[in-house]
């Protein structure tokens, strides 16, 4: 009897939702499917109107149960400004890192790109039942928008920090820890204006930064706002902002860069200035990819446990497929020094 009614409530709901997108029910039910019977256009308005009704077909879990699908969605948001691009050494390694850890467990990969300022979007290969469960690199600007994915019960794990009031599984690096242990290495190698690059929009970078200036004040320094540079992680953008902050007169001799690229890009822009790394500017980066051993200088680096987050991303999700608890993790970050930034400058 519970069963007829919530299929006859499900087939209302259907009707609704065509009544507003002012198409048939079967075209509903194709839509919701992920038929490409249906234009992207009408697709797309159709999961718009299902999401505002909490209408979710949940063939995600009817399949898990039926074992019919054993597909993850690994989603990669990207900034529709930045577009930072998807071969981005993090991106792949970390993407990487988690196939390994879903061929180990016997699950197929599905990779996809979703707006970072519609992170909710995502739900949509859950709906449409082309995967059991996602995992999205990075929290972006919209930790809102997951927490209401997590509301609706969509099976998820992000790539992140630990936010307050939060609803979902974040598996991420100690954000904290990484900006104060950088930051102190600077400091005790003598330097006392450093530079910090990134976008503290960003829930990962906001956590990098509060380690950063913790350790300034731990030292008995203020941070000064001059010095944090809100750049995004696209190097055009980073370097066109190096640039103005050499040219400006600003003294500074040490560089704080939320990944290795950006630090890379730092590098670079205190050479065309005139002057040298590390004699002038120490620069420490973050992420501890393999392009940071191989520049020149090598860079000090924050080394983020990217190899063991794959298997701690899927391992969480499955443990919320399986129906248990998924509390968030914070992994473990080290410094990795090298002559980018060495303790003492020749």
């Amino acid at each position: 009897m519970s069963g007829g009614r919530g299929a006859e409530a499900k087939r209302l709901q259907m009707a609704d939702i065509a009544r507003l997108a002012g198409v048939s029910v079967s075209t509903v039910s194709r839509a919701l499917n992920g038929s490409k019977l249906v234009n992207d256009e009408t697709r797309d308005r159709i999961g718009q109107l299902a999401r505002s009704l909490n209408y979710s077909i949940n063939l995600g879990a009817q399949n898990l149960r039926l074992q019919k699908n054993q597909t993850i969605a690994v989603v990669v948001p990207y900034d529709a400004q930045s577009r930072q691009h998807i071969s981005d050494p993090f991106f792949l390694s970390i993407v990487g890192s988690i196939a390994d850890a879903l061929t180990d467990r016997g699950y197929d990969m599905l990779l996809s790109r979703v707006d970072a300022e519609h992170l909710d979007s995502a739900a949509q290969l859950f709906d449409s039942g082309r995967a059991i469960g996602l995992v999205i690199i990075g929290q972006w600007r919209h930790h809102d928008q997951l927490n209401g994915l997590a509301a609706r019960k969509v099976p998820l794990v992000v790539w992140g920090g630990q936010l307050p009031q939060q609803l979902y599984c974040s598996v991420g690096g100690d954000n904290v820890a990484g900006g104060a242990m950088a930051t102190g290495h600077l400091l005790a190698a003598g330097r006392q204006r450093i530079v910090f690059l990134g976008d503290a929009q960003l829930p990962e970078v906001a956590l990098r930064l509060q380690g950063y200036r913790q350790a300034l004040r731990d030292a008995g320094l203020q941070p000064d706002p001059r010095l944090e540079l809100p750049v995004p992680f696209e190097i055009v953008a980073a370097r066109e902002a190096l640039d103005r902050l050499c040219a400006n007169g600003l003294p500074f001799d040490g560089v704080l860069a939320c990944s290795d690229l950006l630090a890379l890009q730092a590098v670079q822009a205190v050479r065309a200035s005139g002057r040298q790394v590390p004699r002038d500017v120490a620069v420490v980066g973050y992420d501890d990819m393999p392009v940071a051993t191989y520049s020149d200088p090598p860079l000090t680096t924050v080394h983020q446990p990217v190899g063991l987050a794959g298997a701690e991303l899927v391992d969480a999700l499955l443990a919320l497929l399986r129906g248990d608890l998924a509390p968030p993790r914070t992994l473990p970050v080290r410094l990795m020094v090298r002559d980018s930034a060495p303790l003492h400058s020749a």
